[in-house]
């Protein structure tokens, strides 16, 4: 009986799980069997794995193969166990040696003529692996500069299965980890492309600087779609830790380039109102995939013509927009998938949309039924809501050129970095995120400050989340002010966002 071990990882969501492969070879029936509750592409690896290593040069044994994968109640999903699958075969028949394999993971699927494929996941199975006390790794050559964002890891890149037994057995040596090459953010559009509209301007900063819902409406061609483009622009570039959090979800969606690993600016996804629930939310049969709310985090996910886009799908938000993550329950399990995004809903005032709403020509029922496709549950998680105002001239129409976008980021820049410092010892990196009680509590404002949101909560106009959220929107507005602490203005402009009309 022959022995051997080494590892790899299995995901759920982000999380990954260090998974131990055993590899027995003795005498019984010859048949390779494959234990720890493998789904389909993983039963399939036995078959290309033979067919890989015999491309290699090397002969599958002639007994009995039992491979186990622990921890067993696990489910393990993917491709990406062939490598080390290959290599712990290998080892066991003492084809080659297995002392590097004791403390090594490897990861890659295999073609059938013994080149290393590329596979999804690599940078949360390095972090995994890591935290789990590994020190060494074998990736396949195109995930190295995906693989190379972990710290503390000795990498090495392989291109065939020829390559990794060499390594093994002494006699060659695999690619190293490149240097992490600095990497320019592409230039987005400009927000001095926007002719007019001040508030909605006015209202993309504001969403900009506290991390902030937004809705905007208004007639077709007034710039909704332009003004949303342009909102991860004046977002500040991600932290380390923030860029290494979306990074993992774009790599587990399969989404990352060997030329442009890291993820470093926030995202902006645009979706259809066509989209399906499963790929707003994510899904997928066995293990959940990530969707477009968490292919959004840390950035903006814009919603053209919200209202088309149906109550289920719409409904589906709220749960992220209150909590940061998407919990997907499937046949496997529970996994989690960060998605604390910006929301940007753009919709019509009204099904025939004319350029001013006076020559609206919607009987009030139809008006009616076409608002309420925004429920009133998931209004009152958006903090802005603006009206844009009709175009009355292409040229002339302001008194000063637009600001361009780098002007804004300079004034979101420094509200942000207010924010960040006063929530520094809770962890909070803007106000969006601050929890009402904390807000209430701990940083209680004067009676005379809040009066307003008092009378409106009397007054049933307001909810106890609108109150909470419009005390988040006055402290930005202080901090795009520059004064400690919110004022009774400052109260009222952010009560007046909820629901803001234009003439």
């Amino acid at each position: 009986m022959a022995l051997a071990r080494t590892w790899s990882v299995a995901l759920s969501g982000v999380d990954g799980v260090p998974v131990e492969i055993e590899a027995d070879v003795g005498a019984g029936t010859v048949r390779t069997q494959l234990l720890g509750l493998p789904d389909a592409a993983l039963h399939e690896s036995k078959d290309r794995v033979k067919a890989a290593v015999r491309n290699s040069g090397h002969a599958w044994p002639t007994q009995r193969v039992t491979l186990g994968l622990s921890p067993a109640t696990l489910p393990k999903n993917g491709s990406g166990y062939d490598l080390a699958i290959a290599c712990v075969v290998l080892a066991a028949t003492r084809a080659v040696p297995g002392d590097r394999l004791e403390g090594t993971v490897l990861l890659g699927e295999l073609a059938l003529d013994g080149r290393v494929r590329a596979v999804r996941g690599v940078l949360p199975a390095l972090l995994a692996a890591k935290r789990a006390g590994l020190t060494d790794a074998v990736v396949p050559v195109d995930c190295l500069p995906e693989a190379a964002l972990v710290d503390g890891l000795n990498l090495r890149g392989a291109s065939t299965l020829t390559g990794v037994l060499a390594w093994l057995a002494g006699e060659g040596e695999l690619a190293a980890a490149p240097e992490p090459a600095p990497t320019r953010p592409p230039d987005g559009p400009d927000l001095a492309d926007v002719i007019g509209q001040p508030e909605a301007r006015w209202a993309l900063e504001v969403a900009a600087a506290g991390g902030h819902h937004l809705l905007l409406t208004g007639p077709p061609g007034t710039g909704k779609t332009m003004l949303a483009q342009r909102l991860a622009g004046l977002l500040p570039p991600l932290g380390r830790d923030e860029a290494l959090g979306v990074t993992a979800v774009h790599s587990t969606a399969g989404l990352l380039t060997p030329h442009a690993p890291l993820v470093s600016t926030p995202p902006f996804v645009s979706l259809h109102h066509t989209t399906s629930a499963a790929a707003l939310v994510g899904g997928g049969s066995g293990t959940a995939k990530p969707g477009a709310m968490s292919r959004a985090h840390r950035g903006v996910l814009f919603l053209d013509e919200a209202r088309e886009f149906g109550a289920a799908k719409l409904e589906a938000l709220r749960t992220a927009l209150e909590e940061g993550e998407v919990r997907l329950a499937r046949r496997d399990g529970i996994v989690r998938y960060p998605a604390r995004f910006q929301l940007v809903l753009a919709t019509n005032p009204c099904p025939c949309a004319p350029p001013k709403d006076i020559d609206c020509l919607c009987p009030p029922a139809a008006r009616r039924r076409y608002e309420a496709k925004l429920s009133g549950p998931l209004l009152d998680r958006v903090d802005l809501r603006v009206t844009m105002r009709p175009l009355t001239a292409m040229s002339g129409a302001e008194v000063a050129p637009p600001e361009p976008s780098a002007a804004v980021r300079a004034r979101v820049h420094k509200a942000r970095t207010r924010a960040a410092e006063r929530w520094s010892a809770h962890g909070w990196p803007t106000n969006a995120e601050v929890p009402g009680p904390a807000l209430r509590r701990d940083h209680r404002l004067p009676r005379d400050v809040t009066g307003i949101l008092d009378r409106a909560l009397s007054l049933g106009a307001l909810t106890g989340r609108g109150a909470d959220r419009c005390l988040r929107v006055a402290w930005t507005l202080a901090d795009l002010a520059e004064v400690d602490r919110p004022t009774a203005d400052h109260v009222a402009a952010a009560l007046e966002f909820r629901d803001r009309r234009t003439p």
